[in-house]
């Protein structure tokens, strides 16, 4: 016979609630990472829309949606802020580049025609980052001018290894091809059409290919 409580009534039993399962904790690295990488988002976005000189600190942290001690813990201020995100998108976009020419399985025009494309498709993707990279660097500060023209020398060795060797032409011919493409970019960037950039790639392959194919 079921046991019985107090004045001879039948006890209850009270039904067995499900043990919440326990959320994993992330790491504090990935979650270091992350809030670094949204103080940097933040920045870029704001240098797009107002200029790095006008981004003030209270904006960032305003738009990142972390605490100002936050940003001071991860980084020294507005400055090294920009460089990061500037070397993290430098890094990006020559890694998509090296990619997509290591699979033109050795043919330099393909080469040349991949790596452009991988190019134009990051600005197209990463607008804000990419104005901020090839337009406000220049003005921001010293050493933001400084890592920009780092990067171009960087992109020049990148496109020299990719080009045919032609004795018949200038020894800057690389230098030149390439601060052309980032010169009609950066117009592309300044007129607000960075999304577009990818219908450039016609007219870019052909202007980095027509000094080697002339020469033929």
């Amino acid at each position: 016979m079921p046991p019985r409580g107090k004045a001879g009534t039948q006890e209850r039993q009270t039904p067995k609630r499900p043990v919440p399962s326990v959320r994993p904790s992330l790491p504090r690295e990935f979650i270091a990472l992350h809030k670094q990488r949204r103080i940097m988002d933040a920045l870029a976005e704001l240098t797009a829309e107002q200029g790095y000189e006008a981004t003030k600190i209270s904006d960032i942290v305003k738009r990142a949606g972390v605490a100002r001690k936050t940003l001071y813990d991860n980084f020294e201020g507005k400055e090294e802020v920009f460089l990061a995100a500037f070397d993290a998108a430098r890094d990006d976009v020559m890694r998509r580049v090296e990619e997509a020419g290591a699979g033109a399985d050795g043919d330099w025009q393909a080469r040349i025609e991949d790596g452009l494309a991988a190019f134009l498709g990051y600005v197209a993707e990463n607008p804000s980052l990419a104005r901020m990279s090839m337009i406000e660097s220049l003005s921001a500060t010293a050493e933001t001018t400084r890592r920009y023209e780092d990067a171009l020398e960087a992109f020049v060795a990148l496109t020299r290894g990719a080009l045919p060797s032609d004795e018949r032409l200038p020894e800057t011919i690389a230098e030149t091809v390439v601060g052309g493409v980032a010169w009609i970019v950066y117009q592309q960037i300044r007129r607000g059409d960075a999304e577009h950039a990818a219908d450039l790639l016609p007219e870019l392959t052909e202007f980095m290919m027509a000094p080697y194919l002339a020469s033929a």
